[in-house]
This record gives C-alpha cells, sequence and structure tokens, in this order.
C-alpha cells in the first residue's frame, strides 16, 4: 500500500464513481454486505448515520457508514455502530481496509468513544476473520443472520 486512507464527505461529484464502486466487489462479496446505493440512500433516512467514501491518494477505494444511535444494552457507554464497510474488489488485500478501520478507531477515540459494534454474515464470503483480527470480539449475540461484534476503543 503506498498511499494512507482517508474519509472524503460523498458529493455530487463523487457519487457515481461511489456507486459504481459496488460493482466492483469480488465473487458473491455483494451476498455480504449492502450496495453503495441502498447504503447512501438509507443514511439520507437515518437519524443517526455517517457515511463517507473511503481515499487512498486521488483513488476511491472503500465506503464506510456508521450510525450514532445508542443501543440499550450499552447503556451509559459511549458507542457506535459501524453499520456498513467495503473495499472495492480491485484494492482488496492491499491494506486499505484495516487502514481504514484503525483511522476509524483513532476519530472516535479522540472524540471520546468508548466501543465500536458491528455485525457481519458468517457465510462464506464472510469478514469475520477480518474483523477478529483487528480486536473485534464476538458478542454471542445474533442480528438477524448476522453475528454481532464489539471492540473495546
Amino acid at each position: 500500500m503506498e498511499e494512507k486512507v482517508r474519509f472524503v464527505e460523498i458529493t455530487e461529484d463523487n457519487l457515481i464513481e461511489c456507486l459504481k464502486l459496488s460493482k466492483t466487489l469480488l465473487e458473491n462479496q455483494d451476498k455480504a454486505v449492502a450496495s453503495n446505493a441502498v447504503s447512501i440512500a438509507q443514511a439520507h433516512f437515518a437519524k443517526n448515520a455517517w457515511f463517507r467514501a473511503i481515499y487512498a491518494g486521488d483513488a476511491m477505494v472503500g465506503f464506510i457508514m456508521l450510525d450514532y444511535t445508542p443501543v440499550p444494552e450499552l447503556g451509559d457507554i459511549k458507542h457506535a455502530f459501524l453499520w456498513r464497510f467495503m473495499i472495492g474488489g480491485n484494492y482488496q488485500k492491499k491494506g486499505y481496509g484495516s487502514d481504514a478501520l484503525h483511522l476509524l478507531f483513532e476519530n472516535l477515540k479522540e472524540r471520546g468513544y468508548e466501543k465500536l459494534l458491528t455485525s457481519c454474515v458468517v457465510k462464506e464470503p464472510s469478514p469475520l476473520q477480518f474483523y477478529l483480527k483487528l480486536g473485534f470480539i464476538d458478542t454471542g449475540r445474533w442480528d438477524g443472520d448476522e453475528k454481532v461484534l464489539l471492540k473495546d476503543l
């Protein structure tokens, strides 16, 4: 990997590129994550969503979306939910995904967040091992057919 990753607002200028990025996912990965088009539409109607394109240099390499709606089980612990995360097929296995999540972890910690939740499918292809390597732990809970994971920040 050559370039440091950063989060960039999705605007009229880069929207189409972001939408097309979903079409680059590797075989069956589109079954593990909603398209960026669906994600952006959902974010516009969600009260507590935040979403950005992930760039490395001038290249858009991925998409990330959070939900800041409190989860009752975590009470007063400041937390967020990694709602969507994808790295384009041409950019996978180059370190961009882990770098993007490390950047997210740092950004959340700087803002006082203590925990990050996410969920993922476990049927292959599954990102479960990727998340576990980054320090997420299996909560033993399920959200539909997705395993719920938690990371201490």
